[in-house]
């Protein structure tokens, strides 16, 4: 292949037929004519030695050749787009962006819904759209731009992804208020006899990791619901004589309704941070939605230190 008669143009016209396998859809896409792209069709199979897409019964198929090519060439057109996007000014207040943010239920409640009454007043125009963290997935998502940013664990992102940590999270135990036998500093094996409510996000569990450090004191603690979700959790033990462990930022605006306690033996916590692909690292849009967030953390977080 001969690189000197290749453009940018050219490649761009490959990424958008093998994108929409059609000739007619990518000239939409380019905003060109149809015998324009077919020509650059035409060129781009000479340029390559190959005839990339055929006819088939709908649009075209890609060759194998057009499949491989496909990955490498949207990330470096994708290089190229950030590093515009780096030098281009954004305005969020003019602003109109959607940003897809996958994230666990808890996440969704303790980030993403302050940051969505926040843009409400900086950038009316941006809107956010939920995803179900995936995380064998994400990376895929994130290549193809179906999630621009994850909520998680930065530990357990793939390590192709770029990662920023926000806050370190910690258990507490709560229960409702004037719960006949929760106070501060219950005894273990007291903590063990209360009801539990435990989180299985994979459904149906009634075992977690508390349930090993309790073993290493000889104990077993009353489990009575296995919930599939941190955010039903504080409305149930709120209404009955249930216990639970709960991410503290899931609670901690809820003291008239809980008592919140420390568990009386160590509980691991857990660190949150902001997932990234390459892909949307320059974008002026992309870096301003994670810069928001981490300032609105920064400012949570000094809150809470002051009160």
């Amino acid at each position: 292949m001969d690189s000197k008669r290749l453009d940018l143009n050219l490649l761009v016209t490959l990424e958008a037929l093998l994108v929409e396998q059609n000739v007619t859809k990518a000239a939409a896409r380019l905003h060109l004519s149809q015998p324009a792209v077919s020509a650059q069709l035409s060129r781009l199979r000479d340029v390559f030695g190959d005839p990339l897409l055929i006819p088939a019964q709908r649009g075209m198929t890609p060759t194998a050749k057009a499949f491989d090519l496909l990955d490498p060439l949207r990330q470096a057109l994708d290089q190229v787009r950030a590093t515009v996007a780096t030098h281009s000014n954004f305005n969020p207040s003019k602003a109109r962006l959607t940003v897809a943010i996958a994230c666990t239920d808890y996440l969704h409640a303790a980030v993403v819904k302050p940051l969505v009454v926040e843009l409400r007043t900086k950038a009316p125009g941006v809107r956010v759209a939920q995803r179900n963290l995936d995380i064998p997935e994400l990376e895929a998502q994130m290549a193809r731009g179906d999630v621009d940013l994850a909520l998680m664990t930065p530990q357990a992102a793939p390590p192709s992804l770029r990662t920023r940590h926000l806050f370190a999270e910690r258990y507490v135990l709560i229960g409702r208020r004037k719960h006949p036998r929760l106070r501060a500093g219950i005894t273990v094996e007291e903590f063990a006899r209360l009801e539990h409510v435990v989180v299985s996000l994979r459904g149906g569990g009634f075992v977690t990791p508390v349930d090993d450090a309790l073993a290493a004191f000889g104990l077993k603690r009353n489990v009575v619901l296995s919930a599939a979700s941190f955010l039903v959790v504080p409305d149930i033990v709120s209404q009955s004589d249930f216990v639970a462990l709960v991410p503290e930022r899931l609670v901690r605006d809820r003291a008239e309704q809980l008592e919140l306690i420390d568990c009386p033996f160590p509980v691991e916590g857990f660190a949150v941070g902001m997932v990234w692909h390459e892909r949307s690292h320059g974008h002026s849009g992309q870096r301003w939605i994670r810069e928001t967030i981490a300032a609105m953390i920064d400012l949570q977080t000094g809150e809470r230190r002051d009160s």
